[in-house]
């Protein structure tokens, strides 16, 4: 039985790894277009990477994978 509780503290950090990028995604996703609005020049340029960045992150972990997993909003 260790083995199987050892596999499921895996999965368990795997499921919190993937719910934390969701939450990076949304908030890099909303930084970067607040900054690529209103920022300068040189941070827009940068913040295009960042928005980019953000969105992969969003389609591989789900943009709701991460408010479910650490109940933001109820």
């Amino acid at each position: 039985m260790v083995v199987f509780d050892y596999f499921e503290s895996v999965l368990e950090g795997i499921e919190y790894l993937i719910a934390l990028g969701s939450i990076m995604g949304l908030l890099g996703l909303i930084i970067g277009m607040l900054i690529l609005i209103w920022g300068g020049q040189r941070y827009q340029h940068k913040m295009i990477g960042v928005i980019v960045a953000s969105i992969v992150l969003l389609a591989v972990c789900g943009p709701n994978t991460g408010v479910k997993y650490f109940k933001i909003f109820r």
